[in-house]
């Protein structure tokens, strides 16, 4: 067959052979790609009722369209023989994969929820494999499990004929349901599975025998030793969800794959985002804090910011203690006002102790009452009030942490005494704008964002020396430039100048140093420089979880997705109720090719914060990614109503309607966006993607060019766009290596 053309596939060289046929790799003249085609064996196809039964399901599997699903073009017949053309899957058999023993618990987990979510998109379209086994998946070099053979085992006969030809591992995946003999239906891959991630986890299958009879009574009769016995690596809540794949009963085992991947990958997340976690699953007993906002008792709610400001100072000069986890502002800030028994609040942010106060402010008075309270019996550890002058604020932000630190006996390490927190400046009204723009900031709205650039500068003008102020005014204008919302030269030429200034003063700034770093990667495409700066800034502060996400973009920019997604898991850890973080994170997930599971996430957070635009904005991207155009239109619809009209959620907006066909309405918005950039700054690349959307790469590349002349930074996001588009043509990618990007 080497060399010879069968239709318009010219065979290039064999493959593989097994028991329902042969298969070559081959040439596809007409299309010009690789493809795989498979000859199935004359045993299989003499039925004629059968082979019409085989056309009809590799028709239904053709219309499969997931990345964790190997891909049916055509089925066709040439010299009397019937044979499939499908996608061409380079990587590794799993059941090899397995025989090496190379298999640890998160990479099992990946494995298994991705082939837990290419099963449940064809259980959608009411397909069902019937074969689900090792050596019918393929994992490619990038990680990507595929799972190959939809629709062979039904064109067999079902689960009789199945055996045929095959060798007793066809009979281990086997559910109870199957080796009755009895009709099947999606559960019966779902138990497959169940074996499969068995197989993974501890290197044996769980029914065992010398012969298909004996295997198929362990099957129905015996229960599998728990791969959580002594000495193994797996999770110890994996226990249960895989005596639920593998109960007898189709009626109590999962009734859908979605939600067995959905388990799936939550315990892989809460498995990897937590390196204190041990093999036991307890969690070290390392001391934690959770510092609530400190309420404002004082007559005038605009002091609301003092108490904001107190309380994450606090956090700051704690979290100094690597001996102490401390919980991030954004996720302790969730329970602001909110009548929250104190066993929940542990519970969300995974501490031990939570410390809550209030504060009252009256001219140059203060009044501030503190209490730190044990979650686990609600009783007070510690309390005390302080009547102080505000010169005082300082001496009472340390004597408070000190007496954190004697209660909770935290180990000080070399350092004799409890942090201090860091004065960067003695002038208090500079002090007091800077928390105040920081409040602002915090609130995420449009007026917010305007009015912390006033604090800050306000801040400045008192205090030019003031190194915290200028790293804060550093950051707003990297976020204008990141939003696309400035000319990108302009606005991280502000950006890297505060920064500058910050560490001219004050070296040990971190997020100054943070700053520049992405300074660095967006704007200069030093992916270097970067890193460096990352690698200090983390290093001053490893417990900041936008210094680790921002890392994780510049990685991801880099195809280090791996490296990407530890760090985004570490900014999850500690920052877990942070909708952005976890939208982020997720979209990282998306721009890794771990699509199904990057949706789950995102699903996740706009069900717990629906009115905030990013995740939808990131939903809509991964929606597309995944081919569910219908969904993305949904997705971005939201983002743009919730965001007005950001540039950014209008490219996402008009990027759905195009490719999912609703061309009239992506040229509405795509019109309104050219009109802008006519009055003012929109962002070139932005178009870019709209015009691969729309499929007019000519314009796209035009677009590209602009970018690349004015650093667009959108250029280096190609991999995690808000449009959720690929740039596959030639041209766009050879502007992407200009760059220095792989």
């Amino acid at each position: 067959m080497i060399g010879k053309t069968i239709s318009h596939y010219r065979i290039t060289e064999k493959l593989g052979e097994g028991g329902m046929g042969v298969v070559y790799k081959a040439e596809d003249t007409r299309l010009e790609r690789t493809v795989a085609l498979k000859f199935l064996s004359p045993d299989t196809t003499r039925d004629a009722s059968a082979t019409k039964r085989f056309v009809q399901e590799a028709k239904a599997a053709a219309a499969l369209n997931h990345p964790n699903i190997c891909t049916v073009f055509e089925i066709d017949e040439a010299d009397g023989r019937t044979f499939i053309s499908m996608e061409c899957v380079e990587g590794e058999n799993l059941k090899v994969k397995i025989a090496s023993g190379s298999l640890g618990p998160d990479d099992a987990l990946d494995i298994a929820v991705q082939i837990a979510e290419g099963l449940a998109a064809a259980h959608k379209r009411s397909i069902v494999h019937r074969d689900v086994k090792p050596a019918n998946i393929i994992v490619t070099p990038e990680g990507r499990a595929k799972i190959m053979d939809f629709g062979l085992a039904r064109m067999a006969g079902g689960a009789e004929l199945t055996r045929v030809g095959t060798t007793v591992g066809t009979v281990a995946y086997m559910s109870p349901e199957q080796a009755r003999g009895h009709a099947v239906d999606h559960r019966t891959d779902i138990w497959s599975l169940g074996v499969v991630l068995y197989e993974m986890l501890t290197g044996r299958r769980p029914f065992a025998g010398d012969r298909d009879q004996a295997v198929i009574y362990s099957i129905l009769n015996d229960e599998p030793e728990s791969v959580t016995s002594p000495g193994s690596s797996a999770p110890p809540e994996i226990a249960g969800t895989l005596a639920k794949a593998l109960a007898k009963d189709p009626a109590a085992r999962y009734q859908s794959a979605g939600n067995l991947a959905a388990d799936l990958a939550a315990i892989r997340r809460r498995l990897m985002s937590d390196p204190t976690v041990a093999i036991s699953g307890e969690p070290e007993a390392l001391p934690s804090i959770a510092i609530l906002p400190f309420a404002n008792m004082s007559p005038d709610p605009e002091n609301d910011y003092f108490g904001d400001g107190l309380a994450e100072e606090l956090a700051n000069a704690l979290a100094q203690l690597p001996q102490l986890r401390v919980a991030a502002r954004t996720s302790a800030f969730q329970f602001r006002g909110k009548d929250s028994d104190i066993r929940e609040i542990g519970a969300k942010l995974n501490v031990g102790t939570v410390l809550e106060g209030s504060v009252r402010k009256a001219g140059n008075r203060l009044r501030v009452t503190a209490q730190l309270i044990s979650v686990s019996n609600g009783f007070h550890l510690w309390s005390d009030r302080y009547d102080r002058e505000m010169e005082d604020v300082f001496a009472v932000q340390d004597e408070i942490t000190a007496a954190i630190v004697d209660q909770l006996k935290v180990r000080l390490g070399p350092e004799p005494k409890a942090p201090s927190v860091r004065r960067h400046t003695d002038n208090l009204d500079a002090y007091a704008l800077y928390l105040k723009g920081h409040y602002y900031w915090n609130s995420l709205t449009p007026e917010g964002f305007r009015k912390s650039r006033e604090c800050y500068e306000k801040s400045l003008e008192i205090d030019p020396e003031y190194a915290l102020a200028h790293a804060a005014l550093s950051m707003w204008h990297q976020s204008l430039a990141f939003w696309a919302d400035a000319p990108p030269t302009e606005a991280f030429g502000k950006s890297r100048a505060a920064a500058e200034r910050a560490l001219e003063i004050d070296e040990t700034v971190a997020i100054a140093h943070n700053c520049l770093a992405v300074i660095h990667f967006m704007h200069d495409w030093d992916w270097k420089k970067a890193e460096r700066e990352f690698e200090r800034a983390l290093e001053l502060d490893p417990s900041s979880p936008f210094g680790h996400l921002n890392y994780a973009f510049l990685l991801t920019d880099l195809a280090r997705h791996e490296e990407a997604l530890r760090e985004s898991r570490i900014a999850q850890r500690l920052d877990p109720l942070s909708t952005i973080v976890n939208a982020w994170a997720a979209s990282l997930m998306v721009s890794a090719g771990r699509v199904g599971e990057g949706i789950a996430e995102l699903e996740e957070v706009t069900e717990r914060d629906p009115e905030a635009w990013q995740p939808h904005l990131w939903l809509s991207a991964a929606y597309s990614r995944a081919g569910m155009h219908g969904r993305a239109i949904e997705s971005a619809e939201r983002a743009a109503e919730r965001a007005r009209d950001l540039a950014v959620t209008m490219t996402a907006l008009a990027s759905a309607y195009y490719l999912g066909g609703r061309t009239e309405d992506g040229g509405r918005i795509l019109q309104k966006l050219q009109e802008r950039a006519q009055r003012g700054y929109v962002s070139p690349m932005l178009l870019a993607f709209v015009h691969v959307a729309r499929g007019a790469i000519d314009e796209a590349v035009e677009c590209a060019e602009r970018a690349y002349g004015e650093r667009d930074h959108w250029l280096r996001g190609s991999r995690s766009n808000p449009a959720g588009v690929r740039f596959d043509d030639p041209r766009l990618q050879a502007i992407l290596r200009r760059i220095g990007l792989p």
